[in-house]
C-alpha cells in the first residue's frame, strides 16, 4: 500500500472516527446495529473495513454481491455493515455485510407484506420441496407449487433472473419468509383473461400454449383462458390421436372457432388456418382414374385410403375383391399398405370419395362365360354346405351354387343334402351366370334325364285330382298326386266354411279331392284346394237341381246332388 493510499485511509478513519463519537458518543455500544464503514483494505477472500472502532472488521467478499454474480468493492469505498460483536478474541470487530443488507430488507419487506404489494426478488438455490429467493438481502423460500401455474420441467430460465413475488408469509423473529411466484401470475392472468374475453371474435388467429392432451383434443391456453381444439380441427388429415400432431407446452397458432360469450367456451382449430385440401379435388381426382394411396384405417364395412394429405376416401368392403365375400377388409389390405385404387364417385359436399380395390384389377367373372358356358359339366370341391344348398368350386376364387331343387330329381328339401360332406369332389352342370350379380348356377340332378319328365303336364288347372295327404302343418297340407306329383293345400282352402279351415281335421295318408289351382311344371309342384272344388261343386248342383228360388233350401239342393253322385258312383 502506497503512503498517499495509507494517509487517505487513516485520514478517512479519524473523520469516521469524529461521525461516530458524534452520532452515538464515546463508549456507545454499537452490537446489533447497522452502522457504515470504509474500505481499507482486501485480499483475495475478504475486505478489510474500518467502522471507527478500536479494530478494522473483515467482511467475506462472498457477501458483497447478488448470487451468482462477482462483488465489485475498492478501497475506500463506504459500505453499510452490521455489528455482530466490536471485538472478538482476536480483537477484530466482527462485521456482516449479509446482516446489514437483511436488516434493510427486512423493513422493507415487512412494509411490502401489510400493503400487500409485490416484490422482487432472484431465485438462486433448490432446497427440499422448493427453492431459495434472495429478496435484496433477505432470503425467502419459494415452495414448488408456487413457482408457476402449471408445473416448470425446467427452471433454468428463472435462476438467477429478477423475478415480481408475493409475499405470503413473514415472520421476523423466526427469519422465515414465503414468497409466491404463481400468485403474481395469476393476479396478471386474471387480468389478461378478461382483457382477453372481452376483445374476443369468432375468426380471430391466437397464440396459444397447449395445456392438456386428452383422446378428443387439446386445451390450449390463450393467456388467461382456454379453448378446446378438437382432434377432427387438428389437421386436414385423419389423426387418431391429438399427441400425434402436438406435445404438452408446445406454442401453436389458432384460429377461434366458435365463442360463447356467456358460457366462455372456445371451439379452436389449426386447419382452418391451412389451405384446404379438398377445393380442386374433382380436378385432382375424377371418377374413373387409378390412383396412389396408403391405407389409414381399417373397419368392419371397408378401408379409408389417403388420397394426398387431408384427403381421404372409402373403399367399402363390396369393392375390395372379385371373388372374397363376407371377408374382413384387414384380410385384404393392412394399415400403411401403398395401394392403387380407383375414383368410383366424389361428394364434395359430403366431402366423401368412394374408391374401389378390386376395379384396378381383372375381373374373373367376365371370363367364366368363355371358360364355362352354360351346360358344361365340371368337376368340383364342396366348399362349403347351408341350408339353401352346396357351393362347390369352380377356380381358386369362385364358387357356383348347388340350390336345392337342383340336387335330385326324388329328394326335395333339406334331405337331398344327406350324404354330401366338405371337401367331397363333385359332378355338376352349368345352368346359369350372372355377371352382375357375380352368381353362377349349378345343378346336380341335371347330369341325368328326368324320370318324371312330362308328368306335370297330365294335370291342368281346374282340374278335380285324388290327393294324399303327406304332412299336416298350422299353415296347411302337403299332398301327393299320382306317383311323384306333390302338392301344397293351404289352410284357407281346407274348406268354404272358415270353422272348417283347420288343418288337424286331417290325418297323413288320408284320401281328400282337390281342384288344381296352379302347376309348377320345374318343381313339379301343384297347388290345391278344397274349397274351390266345394265352390265349383256347389254352382253345379244349383244349376242341375234349380234354385232357391223355387222354393227348396240350399241343403236339399245339395243332398240331391250328393244323393245323385252317390248312386252314380254306385253303377
Amino acid at each position: 500500500m502506497t503512503s498517499t493510499t495509507t494517509k487517505a485511509a487513516a485520514a478517512a478513519t479519524e473523520n469516521f472516527a469524529d461521525l461516530l463519537a458524534e452520532s452515538f458518543g464515546e463508549g456507545t455500544n454499537i452490537e446489533g446495529s447497522v452502522v457504515r464503514g470504509f474500505v481499507i483494505g482486501m485480499d483475495s477472500e475478504a475486505v478489510i473495513i474500518d467502522v471507527g472502532l478500536k479494530s478494522e472488521g473483515r467482511v467475506p467478499l462472498k457477501e458483497l454481491a447478488a448470487p451468482g454474480q462477482t462483488p465489485k468493492v475498492a478501497i475506500g469505498d463506504e459500505i453499510e455493515v452490521y455489528v455482530e460483536r466490536m471485538e472478538d478474541r482476536n480483537g477484530q470487530a466482527v462485521l456482516s455485510r449479509d446482516k446489514a443488507r437483511r436488516e434493510e430488507a427486512w423493513g422493507v419487506l415487512e412494509t411490502s407484506f401489510e400493503k400487500q404489494e409485490r416484490v422482487t426478488g432472484i431465485i438462486f438455490g433448490k432446497v427440499k420441496g422448493g427453492f431459495t429467493v434472495d429478496l435484496s438481502g433477505a432470503t425467502a423460500f419459494l415452495p414448488g407449487s408456487q413457482v408457476d401455474i402449471r408445473p416448470v420441467r425446467d427452471l433454468g430460465p428463472l435462476m438467477g433472473t429478477p423475478q415480481p413475488f408475493q409475499i405470503l408469509k413473514i415472520d421476523r423473529r423466526r427469519g422465515n419468509i414465503v414468497v409466491s411466484r404463481r400468485a403474481v401470475l395469476e393476479e396478471s392472468r386474471a387480468e389478461a383473461r378478461s382483457e382477453l374475453v372481452s376483445n374476443l371474435q369468432e375468426g380471430q388467429v391466437l397464440q396459444g400454449v397447449v395445456k392438456n392432451i386428452t383422446d378428443y383434443g387439446a386445451f390450449v391456453d390463450l393467456g388467461g383462458v382456454d379453448g378446446l381444439l378438437h382432434v377432427t380441427d387438428i389437421a386436414w388429415q385423419r389423426i387418431s390421436h391429438p399427441s400425434e400432431a402436438l406435445q404438452i407446452g408446445e406454442t401453436v397458432e389458432v384460429q377461434v372457432i366458435r365463442f360463447n360469450a356467456e358460457t366462455q367456451r372456445i371451439s379452436l382449430g389449426m386447419k382452418q388456418l391451412m389451405s384446404d385440401p379438398w377445393e380442386n379435388v374433382e380436378g385432382k381426382f375424377p371418377i374413373g382414374a387409378k390412383m396412389e394411396g396408403r391405407v389409414t384405417n381399417i373397419t368392419d364395412y371397408g378401408a379409408f385410403v389417403e388420397l394426398e394429405a387431408g384427403v381421404e376416401g372409402l373403399v367399402h368392403v363390396s369393392e375390395m375383391s372379385w371373388t372374397k365375400k363376407n371377408v374382413h377388409p384387414g384380410k385384404i389390405v393392412s394399415t400403411s399398405q401403398q395401394v392403387e385404387v380407383m375414383v368410383l364417385d366424389v361428394d364434395l359436399s359430403k366431402r366423401r370419395i368412394s374408391l374401389g380395390l378390386k376395379q384396378c384389377t381383372a375381373n374373373p367373372w367376365e371370363d367364366l362365360t368363355q371358360t364355362y358356358p352354360i351346360g358344361t359339366e365340371i368337376n368340383g370341391e364342396v366348399r362349403n354346405i347351408t341350408e339353401f344348398g352346396l357351393f362347390v368350386g369352380l377356380t381358386e376364387d369362385i364358387d357356383g351354387l348347388v340350390h336345392l331343387s337342383d340336387i335330385s330329381w326324388e329328394t326335395t328339401g333339406e334331405a337331398a343334402l344327406e350324404g354330401f360332406n366338405k371337401g367331397d369332389m363333385v359332378k355338376a352342370k352349368v345352368l346359369d351366370i350372372d355377371i352382375s350379380k357375380e352368381r353362377i348356377s349349378l345343378g346336380i340332378k341335371q347330369l341325368t334325364d328326368d324320370p318324371y319328365a312330362g308328368q306335370a303336364d297330365a294335370y291342368r288347372k281346374g282340374e278335380v285330382v285324388t290327393c294324399t295327404v303327406a304332412s299336416v302343418s298350422d299353415n296347411g297340407i302337403d299332398v301327393t298326386v299320382g306317383e311323384s306329383m306333390t302338392g301344397f293345400i293351404r289352410r284357407t282352402d281346407l274348406s268354404r266354411d272358415r270353422a272348417e279351415q283347420r288343418s288337424d281335421r286331417f290325418a297323413v295318408g288320408e284320401k281328400v279331392d282337390a281342384v288344381v289351382t296352379n302347376v309348377d311344371k320345374k318343381t313339379r309342384k301343384l297347388t290345391l284346394s278344397i274349397k274351390a272344388r266345394e265352390t265349383a261343386e256347389e254352382k253345379q248342383a244349383m244349376a242341375d237341381f234349380g234354385s232357391s228360388d223355387s222354393g227348396a233350401s240350399l241343403g236339399d239342393i245339395l243332398g240331391a246332388a250328393l244323393a245323385k253322385r252317390d248312386g252314380d258312383d254306385d253303377k
